[in-house]
C-alpha cells in the first residue's frame, strides 16, 4: 500500500469527563474515498474537528503528507491542502454563487495587490468557474446564493472547500436533508471527487455510504470497531448488530 496522505494515531479528545475519541487510528490512501460511520455519539464530527484543527487533540498525533499536523490551526491545516464541508451551509447567501467561491479562492492567493480590484484577479476567477463546473453549478454563477435549491446549496458548500485546491476534502454527512433526486444527484458527485482527490466521508444514509465508498472505518463509542470494504463491513455480524441493521 502507498503511504498515507493522512493519518491519525491513537488520537483521544476529551470533552471535560467525556471522552469523545478514544485512540483513534485512521489511515486514508491517495485517491481513495474513505466513509467513517456509526451513530450519533460514535466522535465522527470530533474526528473531523480534530483533524482540521477546530479543536485539539487531547493526545495522539495525526499526519498529513508526513508533516505532523497535531498542533497546526485551522488557517494552516487548510493551507496545507485539507478541506471540510459541514452538515448546515456556510454559503453568504446575499452574494452570487460565483462570488461565494471567487471569495474562497481568494483566500489561498498571497500574491495580491491590495489596490487591485478583486475582478482581476484572473486566476481567482477561473478558479472559481472551474471549481463550479466541478460541481455542476457553473450556469447558476451569477445567481444569489440564497436563492439556490437546498440540494445547490449543498452543491455550493462543496464548490467553497474546493476553492482552496486541497488535495483531501472531508465531507461532513453532504446528503443531510436532502430529497432522493439531491442525494441521488450528490452520490455522483461525490464519486466524481472521488477519482480525482481523497474524499472522507461522513454520512447517515447507508445507501450512500455503501454506493460511494472504496474503504469504510467504523466507530463505536469512540473507537475503530472495525475497517474494511463496504462488502467487508456490510457483512460484519458486529456492524450489523450495531449499526445497520434494517438500514441497507
Amino acid at each position: 500500500m502507498a503511504e498515507p496522505i493522512l493519518q491519525t494515531e491513537r488520537v483521544v479528545r476529551y470533552y471535560g469527563g467525556v471522552r469523545a475519541l478514544n485512540g483513534v487510528d485512521l489511515q486514508i490512501q491517495p485517491g481513495v474515498l474513505h466513509a467513517v460511520i456509526g451513530p450519533n455519539g460514535a466522535g465522527k464530527s470530533t474526528l473531523f474537528h480534530v483533524i482540521t484543527g477546530r479543536v485539539p487533540a487531547t493526545s495522539g498525533r495525526i499526519w498529513f503528507r508526513g508533516l505532523d499536523i497535531t498542533r497546526r490551526s485551522q488557517p494552516v491545516i487548510a493551507q496545507l491542502g485539507i478541506a471540510r464541508s459541514y452538515q448546515i451551509t456556510t454559503v453568504f447567501p446575499k452574494l452570487t454563487v460565483h462570488e461565494n467561491v471567487r471569495v474562497a479562492a481568494q483566500a489561498r492567493v498571497s500574491h495580491a495587490n491590495f489596490w487591485q480590484p478583486a475582478s482581476a484577479l484572473r486566476t481567482v476567477s477561473e478558479r472559481a468557474d472551474h471549481v463550479l463546473d466541478m460541481v455542476g453549478l457553473k450556469d447558476q454563477r451569477r445567481l444569489i446564493a440564497g436563492e439556490l435549491s437546498h440540494g445547490e446549496q449543498r452543491h455550493l458548500d462543496i464548490a467553497i472547500a474546493l476553492a482552496s485546491d486541497p488535495s483531501v476534502l472531508l465531507l461532513d454527512e453532504p446528503t443531510a436533508g436532502m430529497s432522493p433526486l439531491e442525494t441521488e444527484q450528490m452520490m455522483y458527485l461525490i464519486r466524481d471527487l472521488g477519482r480525482q482527490l481523497s474524499v472522507v466521508l461522513v454520512e447517515h444514509k447507508m445507501h450512500v455510504v455503501m454506493g460511494v465508498s472504496d474503504h469504510i472505518t467504523v466507530l463505536h463509542f469512540g473507537s475503530v470497531l472495525t475497517e474494511g470494504t463496504p462488502e467487508e463491513v456490510q457483512s460484519n455480524r458486529r456492524v450489523q448488530e450495531v449499526y445497520l441493521e434494517g438500514s441497507i
